[in-house]
């Protein structure tokens, strides 16, 4: 029994060991932007190697969003011309920035370089991280979360600072059980763009506060949160303070207009929290006004630059309520006009602030049947 067990023992010496040293050695440490960049995530991912074979397995150190960052983040590439859809008449030059798992709610930083957004792989009892990368490519997506709990909705703050909400000081840090809309003890967070300096700006276990968006002055934030007991819009400092309440019905996904002087929203149902309408309302909350009347649900609208229009995604056409596409509208409810056609998925929509571009998320080009990522297309007037 002691020669088996020294045995194996110089077995493990000879193999493993010097395996886990070669991947220590070669592991990414971070560097600036302006060098070459070779890491994915905050967090070293390691690769075990065998003696004259291909990799074994990837893991993940202290990370709920469990990315193969080799097949999800491989770097921006123009979409397949099979993948462009008629009557897409606004979007050219797509370009696809992830390509597996589910990317969602980017956010673009205040110069249009960088985008943030929630990202998870492919991986069972996997749920949502903060990822940061260059909108045009370049340098490889990087994870700003702390890789525990479930962190979502980012946002880009002055000084180049991310705010986001996460369930990270909860449960050990697990993934939150099931996909659900509102995550009780999500709080927010800011770090800067490398992940560290991470600060809890607000505690509070028993709630969700989160879907940050910042006034285009950087001076102020909407947010939905739940602890009046249901969802509604409320409006914050950067440092989560003057706290004041905007909706009183079931407000969700807000968003300042680039003059700053008016919040459009949804607003679901009561009676059928599945289905939702966009409004507007002043930026303190009065003369909320509907401006969509189309049935299904409709969600993440945005203004388009100019100030005038809204763009948003819906699945009004879908009596399933399966295919779900962007739309865009006049402020004052007219000239409903469709963006995307092709069926499948395409939501969260946001346009660079010169409006040039226009990034969203979509299920086009998908590598797995549950795939959404992000794509950025040049837009055309």
């Amino acid at each position: 029994m002691i020669a088996i067990k020294k045995a194996f023992v110089v077995f493990f010496t000879i193999l493993l060991v010097p395996a886990l040293a070669a991947a220590q050695s070669t592991a990414p440490t971070p560097i600036n932007d302006t060098a070459k960049r070779t890491d994915t995530t905050k967090k070293p991912v390691f690769t075990l190697h065998t003696i004259s074979m291909s990799p074994v397995y990837i893991f993940e150190m202290n990370d709920n969003a469990k990315i193969n960052a080799e097949h999800q983040f491989p770097g921006v590439r123009p979409l397949p011309d099979s993948c462009y859809y008629s009557g897409e008449r606004h979007l050219k030059n797509i370009r696809q920035l992830t390509f597996e798992g589910t990317n969602t709610r980017a956010s673009l930083s205040p110069d249009d370089r960088y985008l943030v957004f929630q990202s998870h792989g492919i991986k069972p009892n996997s749920c949502d991280q903060i990822y940061r990368m260059p909108l045009l490519g370049g340098i490889p997506a990087e994870r700003i979360s702390s890789g525990e709990g479930r962190a979502t909705g980012p946002a880009f703050l002055a000084g180049n600072m991310i705010i986001f909400s996460s369930t990270q000081a909860i449960n050990g840090g697990a993934c939150p059980e099931g996909e659900k809309k509102y995550d009780d003890g999500s709080d927010f967070y800011i770090a800067d763009s490398s992940g560290k300096n991470v600060k809890a700006l607000t505690n509070d276990p028993h709630y969700f506060n989160g879907e940050p968006t910042v006034s285009p002055n950087g001076k102020s934030i909407v947010f939905t949160s739940t602890r009046t007991g249901e969802a509604r819009i409320f409006s914050m400092r950067p440092d989560a303070t003057e706290v004041k309440r905007l909706s009183h019905d079931n407000g969700f996904d807000a968003s300042y207009s680039t003059n700053e002087k008016e919040i459009v929203f949804c607003e679901s149902s009561p009676k059928n929290p599945s289905t939702a309408e966009i409004y507007i309302m002043n930026s303190d909350g009065s003369k909320a006004t509907q401006i969509t009347h189309l049935g299904g649900r409709n969600a993440s609208p945005r203004w388009t630059p100019d100030g005038g229009h809204i763009i948003f995604s819906s699945n009004y056409l879908d009596p399933t309520g399966r295919a779900t596409d962007l739309f865009m509208i006049k402020k004052d409810g007219t000239d409903l006009e469709r963006i995307t056609f092709g069926g499948g998925f395409n939501g969260f929509p946001i346009f660079t602030h010169d409006g040039k571009r226009l990034v969203f998320s979509s299920s086009r080009n998908a590598s797995h049947p549950n795939d959404v990522n992000i794509f950025a297309a040049d837009w055309d007037q």
